[in-house]
């Protein structure tokens, strides 16, 4: 078995799958939940990110951005934002 092969099957048995690298653009942001969404070409809906993954200052609507997109139990997830 190769490793990424390895790394896909870990991430199924803890419930995330790591979909893609992608850019976007912030859509929405909930200053006071710290939450908000991100509008992608590389996703067919609009994907939900958490100020925890993001660190620093909070988003603002039309920030560029790259991240990791995961399947999570409620749907995708952005994880490691990185501003552009």
């Amino acid at each position: 078995m190769e490793f990424a092969d390895e790394y896909r099957t870990l991430n199924r048995a803890v419930g995330l799958c790591i979909v893609a690298m992608a850019n976007g653009k912030v859509d929405f942001f909930n200053d006071t939940g710290g939450y908000g969404f991100i509008s992608t070409d590389d996703a067919d809906d609009d994907v939900f990110f958490h100020m925890e993954d993001v660190g620093g200052e909070d988003l603002t609507e039309g920030t560029e951005v790259e991240f990791d997109i995961e399947q999570a139990p409620k749907g995708p997830r952005a994880t490691n934002v990185v501003r552009q």
